[in-house]
């Protein structure tokens, strides 16, 4: 697998903010991701965020996204009834393989949703290797 995908305590971070209605603790994004020929594509939804408030890090390997969602203002004649919606800082890590070309990760925000194309790697591209017949000598493929 070329993306990997690690958040052990995700569904206790859920479940601990489902008990004690916090909101204090990052929410996640969701997201989908697939291989579009030599490109993954990965989107995330974050609906409600600025384009200038997501920020995108890659280092060796693990790439980050952090986005900021504001929360609503506080005032004494507004009585909150339900809040469903998360806010506040996001942030979600995904692991990309060594097959992964990381210098060349392009981001597009529309609608809501940000999506990541990353290529994959010359080296990783499946190639063809060509035989050589030489005379009664016994053929050596080198791969």
């Amino acid at each position: 697998m070329m993306l990997m995908r690690t958040d052990p305590f995700r569904d206790f971070d859920r479940l601990t903010q489902r008990l004690f209605n916090d909101t204090a603790r990052p929410a996640t994004m969701p997201m989908d991701a697939y291989r579009e020929n030599d490109t993954f594509v990965v989107s995330f939804d974050l609906p409600g965020v600025r384009a200038e408030s997501i920020d995108l890090e890659v280092e060796r390997n693990v790439l980050t996204v952090k986005a900021e969602r504001p929360g609503l203002s506080t005032s004494q004649e507004r009585e909150t009834v339900v809040t469903e919606r998360p806010y506040g800082s996001f942030s979600r890590q995904l692991f990309l393989g060594e097959t992964l070309d990381t210098d060349h990760i392009t981001a597009d925000y529309a609608d809501g949703v940000l999506t990541l194309r990353i290529p994959v790697a010359e080296q990783a591209k499946p190639r063809k290797i060509s035989i050589s017949e030489t005379g009664d000598r016994p053929r050596r493929i080198n791969a």
